[in-house]
């Protein structure tokens, strides 16, 4: 007993600590643990801890809207206040895990940065999940973050009409919801209702600004492989390429963009694969970009394939161009309505000699 009273009293003392630390590997874990965004079991953990955190949530409301003498003890409130933020903890995890997987750093750094603050902030915030209005719009943001996910799968295609649809989705549910907590406790559900729809309605405004801003992830789109190199070619259900030797590898390695070196009229091959749920069709555009010599990227062109979801490493493809100039060039890789889904970014020099190229044969997959 006195080993066990010690460990608790160590563990209340590092307690920030801990908790950091269970945060991190809870994140790592779920990274780990969900599969594709279109598995029926990713979905049902996702609506299991939704319906967890909602009903854990009503049920604290329904007993502390009674009297106070009636209310249940420290340690019952206590248990519930936990269930609440373990499931809405969980919830977050997983949204992060996929909006990560789906963001391209360069473009969606702002969103992620907010991701990462409502994420770290519901467990350095933990008293308050005693609040009504706390709790309930760590909900909303959960309800309206897998609306985003949700409704473009079942729709079968992205776009700002799939994600406005997710938006109403998410307030109809959650003004349902609502309605339930004021049957639950009435007065308790008053004293929060204003301070709840104006919760709602910044969130709302602020995930519609990052989502027309370009900077919010082209859900569910996950760029899984993409390089540049010497040729592409598609020989039956695989793809082989030609790479520079060593050299431009190790340039890669160590942070610096890799260097082909091609003879005059010589092509540039980007290749991509980029993932879909099954039953989701989209446009990608490869736009080539070249650094004149003022600083700025000029487009040199824009080229539109048509992919179709439900391949376990993505929807293989790839462009070219021919007679790239020198100096500095990047593909930008997006989604048809300009949303960034990742980047390549290599240098051109010419040279009368063909490099030392080695060929590889790119994964299969399904």
């Amino acid at each position: 007993m006195h080993a066990l009273n010690d460990t608790i009293g160590w563990a209340r003392a590092h307690e920030r600590v801990l908790s950091a630390l269970f945060m991190a590997g809870g994140f790592l874990f779920d990274n780990w643990a969900f599969g594709r965004i279109d598995h029926p079991s990713t979905h049902a953990v996702f609506i299991v801890y939704l319906l967890v955190a909602g009903i854990a949530i009503a049920v604290q409301h329904g007993m502390e809207s009674r009297p106070q003498d009636r209310w249940p003890s420290e340690r019952t409130r206590a248990v519930f206040m936990f269930v609440t933020q373990f499931a809405l903890g969980a919830l977050l995890s997983g949204f992060c895990v996929f909006y990560i997987r789906s963001a391209s750093l360069f473009a969606s750094w702002p969103f992620l940065l907010f991701m990462a603050a409502i994420f770290i902030g519901q467990e350095a915030f933990r008293q308050y999940h005693s609040r009504l209005i706390f709790v309930a719009l760590l909900l909303f943001f959960s309800v309206y973050s897998y609306a985003i996910m949700l409704v473009p799968m079942v729709w079968g295609r992205i776009g700002p009409v799939p994600f406005l649809l997710s938006g109403i989705v998410a307030l109809l549910l959650f003004s349902l919801y609502m309605r339930a907590l004021a049957r639950l406790g009435h007065d308790r559900y008053r004293s929060a209702r204003s301070h709840v729809a104006i919760g709602v309605a910044a969130i709302t405004l602020l995930i519609n600004a990052f989502y027309f801003l370009k900077v919010f992830p082209p859900l569910p789109l996950v760029l899984t492989d993409a390089g540049i190199y010497h040729g592409v070619k598609r020989v039956g259900g695989e793809y082989h390429v030609q790479e520079e030797d060593a050299p431009a590898a190790w340039r890669a390695l160590f942070g610096a963009n890799p260097v082909l070196h091609i003879q005059p009229r010589g092509r540039v091959y980007a290749y991509t694969a980029v993932f879909a749920p099954r039953g989701l069709g989209a446009r990608i555009m490869h736009e080539w970009q070249w650094l004149d010599g003022k600083g700025a990227w000029v487009t040199q062109q824009r080229i539109p394939v048509t992919i179709a979801g439900g391949r376990e490493d993505g929807f293989r493809f790839y462009t070219f161009k021919t007679a790239a100039g020198v100096g500095q060039w990047r593909v930008n890789i997006l989604s048809d309505d300009g949303r960034a889904i990742g980047r390549l970014r290599f240098a051109v020099e010419t040279q009368a000699v063909v490099p030392r190229l080695s060929s590889k044969v790119m994964q299969s997959g399904e």
